[in-house]
């Protein structure tokens, strides 16, 4: 398949479109809330939020059905997400099922973290037959830059959800978004909030902006512009392309179906079957956000 753009000298030039083969099944990312969120980011680029069922909370006994596939097709790792995956209502179960055949992590954004919730996690933390990483989004190292984002009390929350897991044991990995201009230069300013917060190995992981969903218009943000885009030529000349973005490794799977990757669940293009099974193949890398993680070296479960 190929798509037209217009060259310099104005006339239509047909060009491939880019694609990544598919290597092996290595990690699977489930949409254990869908799009429902007990909060809505500014900057989400899928739009969650409370209301938003485009993706619904899944059933207990389909993440169950789709652990086995995952299991069928070879997955080394799954990774529990949303919207807010605490807000599901077996939640804990469901982690306790998957770490009996998988490692886990699970990307929250600490809210619903209590001081019981942290105890269970603990549990499965030092206890399971497999490694637990929680990862906590958290987009300001203060009340004031954090909450312009995500939300009026959000950062007082979270802060209090990472200091339970930290009472309790459990190190999680804090996930910032780069956006207003943060960068990996203001990590300092995060080991600190964590360290006093209690945290005794503090970790931060820098999320690029990916310019769709609210990102795209909000004040500050942008869409992507027609030059971010991968070139099929930077696809063939490079031979560790399935693995340089991650969707040549892993699958994304919502009430919705199997997706590439986490970051396009609401693109059509980019859902590749009912099953796990229909979807291990070849697809086009075609969106802005596919040139964000190229050039970024970006993967979500890295």
């Amino acid at each position: 398949m190929s798509h037209t753009f217009e060259g310099n000298n104005g006339v239509r030039v047909a060009q491939r479109e880019p694609s990544v083969p598919f290597s092996h099944l290595d990690t699977v990312w489930i949409q254990l809330t869908g799009t429902v969120c007990n909060i809505a980011c500014k900057h989400c680029f899928i739009g969650c939020g409370p209301k938003v069922t485009r993706h619904a909370i899944m059933s207990s006994d389909d993440v169950l059905y789709r652990l086995a596939e995952a299991s069928a097709a070879g997955a080394r790792h799954i990774w529990f997400t949303g919207g807010e995956p605490m807000l599901h209502p077996n939640f804990l179960a469901l982690c306790e099922a998957t770490l009996e055949r998988f490692p886990l992590g699970v990307l929250t954004n600490g809210m619903r973290i209590d001081s019981d919730a942290a105890s269970e996690l603990s549990r499965l933390f030092f206890n399971a037959n497999y490694n637990l990483e929680v990862r906590v989004s958290l987009d300001g190292a203060t009340r004031e830059s954090n909450d312009r984002i995500r939300g009026a009390g959000v950062f007082d929350a979270t802060c209090r959800g990472i200091s339970e897991l930290a009472r309790a044991g459990v190190s999680p990995v804090v996930a910032v978004a780069a956006v207003d201009g943060q960068s990996s230069g203001d990590r300092e300013a995060f080991l600190t909030l964590l360290r006093e917060l209690g945290v005794r190995r503090p970790r931060v992981r820098w999320i690029p902006p990916f310019r769709i969903g609210r990102e795209a218009t909000r004040r500050g943000g942008r869409s992507y512009i027609p030059s971010e885009r991968i070139h099929a030529a930077e696809i063939d000349e490079a031979p560790d392309a399935a693995f340089r973005l991650q969707c040549g490794t892993s699958r994304t799977i919502t009430s919705e179906g199997v997706f590439a990757c986490p970051i396009l669940i609401d693109e059509a293009a980019f859902r590749l079957g009912n099953t796990l099974a229909e979807s291990l193949k070849g697809h086009h890398v075609n969106h802005g956000a596919c040139h964000t993680c190229w050039v970024q070296g970006f993967s979500c479960s890295a």
